[in-house]
């Protein structure tokens, strides 16, 4: 078994963890930063690399502490190291080469989608190799084949938008609270979903992308014409992105046989609706539905650390001139899509 001390600063969330490669968390430390980026309606990246330098040191301490180890206790020290806002992969990463260098501890570069990916593997012991992924989060909206620890094969991505950036500007537009996808959810509770019509970018398409610029500017004509109430319009626009994601991933389960079940990961997978509506997809093709548990769905630590055990153990350790990366897809194999294109 090894013991692996996992830090996660791609975004907004600070976080450290120490998990072990059965599975346990020993103990996760999580700073949010919501209050600090209110005020501008979406994450500013120079606050949130600040951030990230003044509380990350705090955490790691609390949390060795908290699992009753010491640095030498550990076997490996993994970090995101992209994709994300540069600003605060670099800190995460260079305070995990800093321990590493100081212990003579390996270091594992951790891409934060990978930590996705297999994080279900920690809520669910029996998911097994290869499953369907749906990743679904601010900037990512994929569907990947996962076939094992380093071995993902894309079948779709957003050609625009991802369904986490049109929650959040979709809160924006009615004036919501930031983080915008649960407050949309919160509003779209007392709404009627077929109230306001909006479009349904791609679907029934033989193209296997996602599209969400469309759905969003429609929004905004919903919005400007005042003829919509605010709760109608979120829960029309939610229940517009899941006929999207459920069409989508329909169409991949098809095109892609052979996965072991449906995965849903991201932080749009909190979403409850999201969550229903692929759990019966699920269901209608005979494939078990595997989703985390909410927390683990929103950016974190012990994604991060487990992700490390997992590559720790198959021997995929990274030097100290391992680079922070804005973009890094986890199939650099895949066509790229049409569009902007930037999200593959």
């Amino acid at each position: 078994m090894s013991l692996i001390l996992g830090i996660e600063s791609s975004c907004d969330e600070t976080a450290a963890a120490l998990v072990a490669s059965d599975r346990r968390i020993l103990a996760h430390r999580l700073a949010g930063q919501e209050a600090a980026h209110r005020p501008y309606g979406g994450v500013v990246p120079e606050i949130a690399a600040r951030a990230h330098v003044e509380i990350l040191p705090r955490l790691v301490e609390e949390a060795l502490a908290e699992a009753g180890v010491g640095l030498g206790d550990v076997d490996a020290i993994a970090a995101t190291a992209g994709p994300g806002l540069i600003g605060g992969v670099m800190v995460g990463l260079l305070t995990a080469k800093g321990l590493a260098l100081a212990t003579g501890k390996p270091l594992v570069a951790v891409n934060h989608l990978e930590g996705h990916a297999l994080s279900p593997m920690l809520a669910d012991p029996d998911l097994a190799f290869p499953y369907l992924l749906l990743l679904v989060s601010g900037g990512h909206c994929q569907l990947l084949f996962v076939e094992g620890v380093g071995r993902y094969r894309r079948l779709a991505t957003t050609i625009d938008d991802a369904a986490g950036e049109a929650f959040d500007k979709t809160a924006k537009l009615l004036g919501l609270a930031y983080p915008g996808g649960p407050a949309v959810e919160r509003v779209a509770a007392a709404g009627e979903a077929a109230a306001v019509p909006l479009p349904r970018p791609l679907v029934g398409s033989d193209e296997p992308h996602f599209s969400f610029a469309g759905l969003k500017s429609a929004v905004l004509r919903a919005k400007e014409s005042g003829r919509h109430a605010d709760a109608d319009i979120a829960a029309s626009f939610q229940q517009a992105v899941v006929d999207c994601l459920v069409d989508r991933t329909r169409r991949a389960i098809v095109a892609a046989p052979g996965a072991t079940a449906l995965v849903v990961a991201g932080g749009v997978a909190a979403n409850q609706a999201i969550r229903a509506a692929l759990a019966d997809l699920a269901h209608r093709h005979d494939l078990p539905f595997v989703a985390p548990p909410l927390w683990l769905c929103t950016d974190n630590a012990a994604m991060i650390g487990w992700a490390g055990a997992l590559r720790f153990e198959a021997g995929l350790i990274d030097g100290l001139d391992a680079p922070a990366r804005a973009r890094w897809p986890l199939d650099p194999l895949a066509e790229k899509a049409r569009g902007a294109g930037v999200k593959a």
